[in-house]
């Protein structure tokens, strides 16, 4: 079993603060997302790798499978695109990068596409998932997610809108080029990067700047 005991010294309160530009600080983690909260049956639950594989099979792990990958923590914030900030997470999870050493992808690879529940899809660079920057979260300050929050798994990757962090993950598809997922073919920013306010593809580009 998983285990992410938090003590006090490992959150910092900083509530204060404007986490990222055109964003507030939310007094609560609000609840969003498509579709109902769906039922979790651990024996049925899979969690499939697929797609461009640097070996062609497809990696399928069962949830006591899932339950023995390296675990490690990340801090970050969740940044909603209708402008509302939850600052100062301490998530408990298996790194994506960890996940790509395990099950690698092909050195074509540019882009992955995080599915979950319902058909529920996200794309995201390559990019933006090494390099320990985005966790595939089963706890938040220690505490087991709750299914409203996306038990048993969620994808959290801090620098970019919540919109590309799926609750409910079932697999991820690597890709040697960039498709659009569920909110992207909606009208939302394909890239959704926070700093750079990148909400909503008819917006005007802010600019380029510094990746991270």
């Amino acid at each position: 079993m998983w285990d992410f005991s938090v003590t006090k010294r490992d959150v910092q309160p900083s509530f204060g603060r404007v986490p990222a530009p055109g964003q507030r600080v939310a007094k609560s983690w609000f609840t969003q997302h498509y579709g109902p909260v769906p039922r979790f049956h651990p024996g049925r639950w899979e969690f499939r790798v697929f797609g461009a594989t640097a070996i062609p099979r497809k990696h399928v792990l069962t949830f006591k499978e899932f339950q023995k990958l390296p675990t490690s923590r990340l801090s970050g914030d969740i940044h909603c695109v209708t402008k509302w900030t939850w600052p100062n997470n301490n998530w408990g999870g298996v790194l994506v990068s960890t996940l790509l050493d395990i099950a690698p992808p092909a050195a074509d690879v540019t882009h992955v596409m995080v599915w979950a529940e319902y058909g529920y899809s996200a794309n995201l660079r390559i990019s933006d998932v090494m390099s320990g920057q985005a966790i595939f979260a089963t706890h938040n300050h220690g505490e087991q997610l709750s299914p409203e929050h996306g038990f048993p798994l969620r994808l959290v990757v801090p620098h970019l809108y919540g919109y590309k962090g799926p609750k409910w993950v079932r697999g991820i598809e690597y890709m040697v080029g960039d498709r659009r997922g569920f909110w992207e073919e909606r009208g939302y920013h394909n890239l959704g990067e926070v700093r750079r306010e990148r909400r909503y593809s008819y917006e005007e580009d802010p600019g380029e700047g510094p990746d991270f």
